[in-house]
């Protein structure tokens, strides 16, 4: 059950998702490494919270990243490990990813794009001795960074995360895919983990080493978890039920709008990263969708595509507005499962309740 990854150990099959922006930051990153799991901060500006957060946003960014990585590794205290996920889409991603390691943290990991060269940003932080691993949606962009990574650094992914097409937030998936999975005819996660392994396996016998592989995406419970464990899965990451919990970074009107949420709520939007997303379907949405939506009054430069002359809105001010709990401007990303969460829980619950699941299986 345990898994080891670059020399350290998770006690717990169990990663929490990033979720921005300010959702997860080191409390719930803490606690879920605290249990012996995989806790992660989201480095998508993360420091909306700093005074000088508008004058300053890239350097406010930076010092609330370097806080939130050394206190979650404190609330951890020496147990599971404490990651980033950072968004290669970002204009910060690499001086997050440096800023992050130099803090101390356990892991990097990246997705909303192909992270090339985080070996390379990583090799200029020589005191850090990280994992690294990318967040893929199936064998091709598996096999693709992998040969990227053994060709120019000699080096292969310490772990991968599969995202399939039921995960919340951003997709790596085209619309057409996300709103089919939405239909409820998804790509079967257990297809694409079997693709991903095949991928990996001429790395992993080149080096010598496992590449554990962790499924995420609409895993429900830790019985789910343990069939993909059968498959060939290291353990599965969880993300939308960690919202619901006390020491989950939102705010408590982000969690009430996730714990009224339906299955009819959830719908499928276009992110001005140019992915789709799954989100509850809030005002915001339905104004987009209308064409009613204010052109965003303000740009702070947090998207390489993003184009703030042509987005239909400011994806940083909605994700703000959401973690400060504002139904109607905010973007609330959740997953698949998110209208079945109907009651307020705690980490240390969740994952027992995760490994109750996963022993019953058995």
């Amino acid at each position: 059950m345990a898994v080891t990854i670059r020399g350290r150990t998770l006690s717990l099959p169990i990663l929490q998702g990033g979720m921005g922006i300010g959702v997860s930051l080191d409390r719930l990153a803490g606690a879920v490494a605290a249990k012996g799991g995989m806790g992660t901060i989201s480095t998508a500006a993360c420091g909306f919270q700093e005074p000088d957060f508008y004058r300053n946003t890239q350097e406010a960014n930076l010092r609330a990243l370097a806080r939130q990585v050394k206190r979650a590794k404190e609330l951890a205290r020496g147990a599971g490990m404490v990651a980033i996920n950072a968004m290669v889409a970002t204009t910060q991603y690499a001086d997050s990813v440096r800023t992050a390691l130099k803090a101390g943290v356990d892991a990097v990991v990246c997705g909303a794009g192909l992270p090339r060269d985080l070996p390379a940003i990583a090799a200029e932080v020589p005191e850090s001795d990280a994992a690294l691993a990318p967040v893929v949606s199936g064998g091709r962009s598996a096999s693709v960074i992998s040969r990227l990574w053994d060709r120019h650094f000699q080096r292969i992914p310490d772990f991968v995360v599969l995202e399939g097409p039921l995960a919340g937030g951003h997709l790596g998936f085209t619309k057409e895919e996300a709103l089919q999975a939405q239909e409820g005819s998804p790509r079967p996660l257990s297809e694409l983990l079997r693709e991903v392994l095949e991928a990996l396996a001429p790395f992993r016998e080149k080096y010598q080493r496992d590449i554990p592989v962790f499924v995420a995406g609409g895993v429900k419970d830790g019985a789910e978890m343990a069939r993909y464990m059968r498959e060939g899965a290291a353990g599965a990451q969880f993300a939308t039920r960690f919202i619901a919990t006390q020491e989950c970074d939102a705010s408590q009107g982000y969690k009430e709008a996730l714990l009224r949420a339906r299955p009819e709520d959830i719908t499928i939007v276009q992110s001005p990263v140019g992915m789709p997303g799954r989100a509850l379907h809030s005002p915001l949405i339905r104004r987009v969708e209308a064409g009613l939506q204010p052109s965003p009054k303000r740009c702070i430069d947090c998207l390489v595509p993003c184009n703030p002359k042509t987005t239909p809105y400011c994806i940083s001010g909605a994700l703000i507005a959401a973690v400060q709990g504002d139904w109607e401007n905010g973007l609330f990303f959740c997953g698949s499962n998110a209208g079945e969460i109907t009651q307020l829980s705690t980490v240390s619950r969740q994952m027992d309740q995760i490994m109750e699941e996963w022993r019953a299986a058995q």
